[in-house]
């Protein structure tokens, strides 16, 4: 089982006691190492319904660790570092927004879905990543994301917090990155099925 080794962010990481051995976490510096490229998938859910409105699905809101195309690590409750060697081709939020609205797409409901700024919509789909990383002490991916269906005249419509976890074997950066793919297939569908349901 292959280990990768986590980059030096500003923060000081230390190895925490007790992990096992396959999630070990040596610290190195980036120096200018080249970075290999995940990219995540679309969901492909079931069919929906025609919706009874158009939606606007907005860039989602992220803390600056998230907004970036580096892969989050959280080694401890206050200690964050990124994979290394490993990077998402854009910024994490505008790769969710990217995967969500063509999930919608691959449910049937293009017409009725966009991410484009100046689409006319009666509705805007607000996200909030509040978490999407790898947690060493529990050797899992762990997405978080809050979704808000909001009206054109400002009010909120509907508002749910999507969560998945997916366990992991090891810090191997492909090993990590599918996982978190799988985790947000998983949010993706569930927030179709919320706006669906609702509209």
């Amino acid at each position: 089982m292959r280990d990768a080794a986590i980059a030096r962010r500003p923060v000081v990481v230390r190895r925490r006691l007790g992990l096992i051995a396959a999630l070990a976490l040596p610290l190195a510096a980036c120096g200018g190492a080249s970075l290999d490229t995940y990219d995540l998938n679309a969901a492909r859910p079931a069919p929906a319904h025609a919706l009874g409105a158009r939606v606007r699905v907005a860039e989602p809101l992220a803390g600056l660790d998230l907004d970036s195309d580096r892969i989050l690590v959280r080694a401890g409750p206050q200690q964050l570092a990124t994979l290394a060697g490993a990077k998402w081709p854009d910024r994490l939020p505008l790769m969710v927004q990217a995967r969500l609205t063509q999930s919608f797409q691959n449910a049937g409901l293009a017409g009725q879905v966009s991410s484009n700024p100046a689409a006319a919509a009666d509705y805007e789909l607000d996200l909030d990543i509040r978490k999407f990383e790898l947690e060493v002490a529990r050797s899992r991916v762990e997405i978080d994301v809050a979704a808000k269906l909001v009206s054109a005249s400002g009010g909120v419509a509907a508002a749910e917090i999507f969560s998945a976890e997916v366990p992991v074997a090891s810090t191997d950066p492909a090993t990590v990155a599918a996982a978190m793919d799988g985790a947000l297939t998983s949010v993706m569908k569930r927030i179709i099925a919320f706006v669906a349901t609702r509209l």
